[in-house]
């Protein structure tokens, strides 16, 4: 460990760089195999998994360790602010280029494959009689009907859960710069678990949309969108309850101090951009 206080801190030399680099390869070593047709593609992936699991506790924990015993200080602050928040943009990238990919087959694809603009001959030659229209299994009808998802009910369930984790989460900060424990951990209990429960209905609605609306990831160019969307989106929500569980534990540990909070800080960040995309997600995919 380096001196506290004493400039930028360097940390020594760490094996969990390397261990990680071992699990990733290990995971997509692992997964190339089992979508070949491998009998060991399957552990090997579960394997790889497990070891990224090992790391992160280790490394995180250092980490944890290090900002607790007070070695770090204003310039490895602002290294974390600056890191987190390329993170966060590099999440904003993510998210709009499936925007992006959503709003290209809306108006442009499927219009032109019914016969719009250049598309005249396309449609007249080798799908005529197809008619551009939204939600649409494409031309072919590849997946068979589907019954689009409806805004209302559950997604619209889904929104207000979210949203109201947002406000939770924001009480919890304002506790924690008040030196409220009580209420920081109030407000993470809640926020934990409205994501999970967010989580919990999106795996119902997907359940429902599988088995009584024929809506599946092969129901055409809208149950992919639909899918990659909301798929992805819910990804991030687990990830970010999971994030938020840790740093509900650590606060019942007596972990951050009004001052010095920035773990708690950039899990803040990633939650309130999580309810962001979801705003995004639910006008763009559901209602339009």
């Amino acid at each position: 460990m380096g001196h506290a206080k004493s400039g930028y801190y360097v940390p020594h030399s760490s094996h969990w760089p390397v261990v990680g680099s071992s699990a990733l390869f290990l995971t997509m070593f692992g997964a190339g195999n089992w979508l070949n047709g491998s009998s060991i593609g399957m552990y090997t992936m579960f394997a790889g998994i497990a070891v990224l699991i090992y790391m992160m506790f280790g490394w995180f924990g250092d980490v944890i360790r290090e900002s607790e015993g007070g070695t770090y200080g204003a310039p490895e602050d602002m290294s974390f602010r600056l890191g987190m928040s390329w993170f966060i943009f590099s999440e904003v990238m993510f998210f709009a280029a499936f925007f992006g990919a959503l709003y290209y087959i809306r108006h442009f694809s499927v219009p032109w494959l019914g016969g719009e603009g250049n598309g005249f001959f396309t449609n007249f030659i080798s799908w005529s009689g197809y008619e551009a229209a939204w939600p649409t299994n494409g031309p072919g009808s590849v997946g068979g009907a589907f019954e689009p998802m409806a805004p209302l009910g559950l997604p619209a369930i889904n929104t207000a859960i979210l949203l109201t984790s947002g406000v939770t989460v924001t009480y919890a900060h304002h506790a924690l710069k008040k030196a409220n424990r009580a209420g920081l951990v109030l407000g993470l209990f809640a926020t934990v678990a409205l994501g999970f429960l967010f989580v919990g209905l999106q795996a119902y609605e997907y359940h429902h949309a599988y088995t009584e609306m024929n809506l599946t990831l092969g129901a055409g160019v809208y149950g992919s969108t639909f899918f990659m969307l909301t798929g992805f989106h819910g990804m991030h929500v687990t990830l970010g309850a999971i994030m938020l569980t840790v740093i509900m534990f650590r606060s019942l540990a007596g972990h951050f101090k009004p001052d010095h909070h920035f773990a708690f800080e950039a899990v803040a960040w990633y939650w309130h951009f999580v309810d962001v995309v979801w705003l995004g997600l639910y006008f763009f995919v559901y209602w339009l």
